[in-house]
């Protein structure tokens, strides 16, 4: 039986003016895994994140979020399937004025009828969840880079979504902040039931997390499969990519 899926490109193109970001991409998320989406920088994951929650429209395609084709949805109708997404930002984009709680708060205030006292109840759940039941009380600037990450985790998981989206989770952090990172991606996965999708160049954090691999170059990927599929592509370029060579067709 055919794995089930969260989500789906079909034959997505995307032009930003001249330029074409994405060209006849098809990507399958499975349903319970993790889906590490790779590539050099400004090969289009992130661009790939903001299709699947619904935030960019493909210039030609289809974009299917729990069999729905996200481009015949109305705004309304595009809001309720957003309600089952959650992106975790590359910056974690915390309110500075608010306080962590206030900040993982957000989605709930905005977006439900829960009471206050259930919403509490929510946040230092989610925030336990990511180790920082300590700091409902701080602000972003007391925070580590590491625990901003976090905190970004929390805030996306909070409202106990189907698909978490990371965009680069692990960027400018220390091995130690990645290693706990990259456990906790896998540890939320776990707890949840949920599905993710992560862009990501740190190649130890992929093959630690990765169910299924997409490998991006120049707007197309040319790889997919489960992890130790990809890693043993005979693609030139992939092996250039996952061995870090100067030396071959990706052009330096």
């Amino acid at each position: 039986m055919p794995d089930a899926l969260v989500a789906r490109l079909e034959d997505v193109s995307v032009d930003f003016g001249e330029r074409a970001v994405l060209r006849h991409c098809n990507l399958p998320i499975v349903e319970g895994a993790i889906t590490c989406i790779i590539g050099i920088s400004g090969a289009g994951k992130t661009t790939i994140l903001r299709l699947l929650d619904g935030l960019l429209l493909p210039t030609s395609g289809h974009v299917y979020v729990e069999g729905r084709d996200l481009a015949t949805l109305t705004e309304r109708e595009l809001n309720e399937v957003r309600r089952s997404i959650s992106l975790a930002f590359q910056f974690s984009a915390l309110l500075d004025s608010l306080t962590l709680g206030a900040n993982v708060a957000l989605p709930l205030r905005e977006n439900t009828t829960m009471s206050e006292q259930d919403i509490q109840q929510r946040v230092r759940a989610a925030l336990d969840a990511v180790g920082l039941a300590h700091a409902y009380d701080n602000l972003p600037a007391e925070l580590s880079g590491g625990m901003l990450k976090r905190a970004g985790f929390a805030r996306a998981i909070v409202t106990r979504p189907k698909l978490v989206l990371y965009d680069e989770p692990t960027t400018g952090l220390d091995p130690i902040s990645v290693h706990l990172i990259t456990s906790m991606i896998m540890r939320l996965r776990e707890r949840s039931g949920g599905t993710a999708v992560v862009t990501s160049h740190d190649l130890p954090s992929i093959y630690q997390m990765a169910d299924y691999m997409a490998m991006l170059f120049e707007g197309v990927i040319i790889a997919y499969g489960p992890s130790d599929e990809v890693r043993s592509s005979q693609n030139p370029i992939v092996q250039q990519f996952l061995a870090g060579s100067d030396v071959g067709p990706i052009p330096i």
